[in-house]
């Protein structure tokens, strides 16, 4: 079965909007569109955007594709994965999106002087202003995200959990979803050390690209 036809390819598209949106959010910057084009960047398809969107947006939506594209093949992702991989199989990759954004909340302090609470307030705050521009569907979402105030709510392992819960009543498919924050408190400690040799290198390259493009 091909990639596009995939029904998991389908639904793994279809979970991306409760993944880490923390994580895209920070590595943007300070600009309020580059922010909104990373932060809808997986509702929006397509190659050909200049017609759609104002260009510090598309510039936000090909930064996410650019960290998308670097995660996904990074060596100490790849590792994290695999020890998800034999219970969750095509959901590793999610989970491990989700629980790198928690160890970014739960050591946010290691990233930046703003507060994980103002820095979310803001976020919403630019998101909220962007409503008429951004897709309907990111619309439907930001009020539970906003009452949920899930960007918080990741440093949490509750908050982890009830996510990733979230997400495997949404899919058709059996993903054993629910039991991910099981895992994240078993490996934690394995976890947590990938994540920060993992993120900085990250950091840098999401600069590096800014700075380029």
């Amino acid at each position: 079965m091909s990639e596009k036809s995939s029904p998991i390819k389908i639904e793994l598209n279809r979970l991306t909007y409760i993944m880490n949106f923390l994580a895209h959010l920070y590595l943007s910057g300070e600009d309020p569109q580059i922010k909104i084009g990373n932060f809808i960047g997986d509702f929006v398809k397509g190659r050909t955007l200049d017609n759609l969107y104002p260009s510090e947006i598309v510039k936000g939506i090909n930064l996410h594709r650019e960290i998308d594209a670097f995660t996904d093949k990074h060596p100490i992702v790849l590792e994290s994965k695999k020890r998800l991989r034999p219970k969750y199989r095509h959901y590793s990759p999610v989970i491990i999106d989700v629980f790198y954004d928690h160890f970014l909340a739960a050591n946010w302090s290691d990233f930046s002087k703003v507060s994980l609470p103002d820095f979310a307030q803001s976020s919403y705050s630019v998101i909220e202003q962007h409503k008429s521009i951004i897709p309907e569907q990111v619309n439907q979402m930001l009020p539970y995200m906003i009452k949920g105030n899930w960007l918080v709510s990741y440093a949490q392992i509750d908050g982890i959990h009830r996510a990733l819960s979230g997400m495997s009543r949404r899919t058709p498919y059996v993903s054993k979803m629910e039991e991910a924050s099981q895992d994240l408190q078993l490996y934690y400690e394995q976890f947590r050390q990938e994540f920060y040799l993992f993120f900085p290198d990250l950091k840098a390259h999401a600069e590096q690209w800014l700075l380029l493009n």
